[in-house]
């Protein structure tokens, strides 16, 4: 699932570690998910779109939606 969670916490001068405490999860959570490597679970995507002030089909792209 691709996101835009990195343009959206630079525009709000948010670091990683920041978002990641805002979550309670580890830095290098928000890091997979920014590189695409991990699929959060839904409760943290919408964790991650309430602290980047969003909705989650802003910050989260359905990739298969695509498709269809």
């Amino acid at each position: 699932m691709k996101n835009i969670i990195k343009p959206l916490r630079e525009r709000q001068k948010i670091s990683q570690r920041e978002l990641a405490v805002m979550c309670d999860v580890s830095r290098q959570t928000i890091n997979a998910i920014e590189n695409n490597k991990y699929d959060p679970s839904l409760q943290l995507a919408f964790d991650i779109a309430e602290h980047l002030n969003s909705r989650i089909d802003e910050v989260f792209i359905n990739e298969r939606k695509d498709e269809n």
